[in-house]
């Protein structure tokens, strides 16, 4: 998949050096290394046996495939930011995490956009909450305004658009460094919803002309 980057607290230079450099290019080989082909194989797949099952958008699709390719490279999935069992639950874990670096997918709703800020930030600092992991820098992978368009997510998804929009308010909260990846809509095809039973849409692709 293609995407676009913003760099927050000098994050893009942090990645580049000697200490971040191999893993931050895994992870962007993991994201290009996704093709059109993966995706249309992954989204009908969903819907091979029974076609109501077919999302409507391309989310689970790339939410899935990130989660095999990282999880295959040895990223912890669902990684916990703390130990006290009174802060366990999607709330208080990130998708992904290796050694100095954490990861947040974001294709929520834009409600929960300050949260998926602050959650790598609280993996990265200290806390007086004992910890499960300690990282230095947060990635967070979110979909541009055209793959929410081309790509059949809900209007109301945190775009990488909303996501920078949130950051200049929240920059004293978010002191950790923060890097921003918009993933862009599949070039070779689009997502058209359509009603296939009274209250069910499923997505179906439609090959570019």
């Amino acid at each position: 998949m293609n995407y676009v980057t913003h760099s927050f607290r000098h994050s893009e230079v942090i990645l580049n050096e000697p200490e971040f450099i191999d893993l931050f290019t895994e992870m962007t080989d993991l994201l290009t290394g996704i093709s059109d082909e993966d995706l249309i194989a992954k989204h009908e797949s969903y819907g091979a046996d029974n076609l109501v099952r077919t999302p409507k958008s391309l989310s689970k699709a790339i939410n899935d495939l990130l989660k095999e390719r990282f999880v295959a490279n040895e990223w912890s999935a669902e990684s916990a930011i703390f130990q006290n069992p009174n802060y366990t639950g999607d709330t208080w874990r990130l998708d992904f995490a290796k050694e100095t670096i954490s990861i947040e997918v974001g294709f929520n709703h834009s409600s929960v956009i300050a949260w998926n800020l602050i959650k790598p930030v609280l993996a990265s600092e200290l806390n007086h909450v004992e910890k499960a992991i300690q990282t230095k820098i947060g990635i967070l992978i979110t979909a541009t305004s055209n793959l929410k368009t081309r790509g059949g997510f809900d209007n109301a998804i945190g775009t990488y658009e909303k996501y920078l929009d949130y950051l200049p308010p929240l920059q004293n909260m978010l002191t950790a460094p923060l890097f921003i990846i918009g993933l862009e809509a599949p070039e070779s095809f689009h997502i058209v919803q359509e009603q296939f039973a009274p209250r069910k849409k499923i997505g179906r692709v439609v090959i570019n002309p």
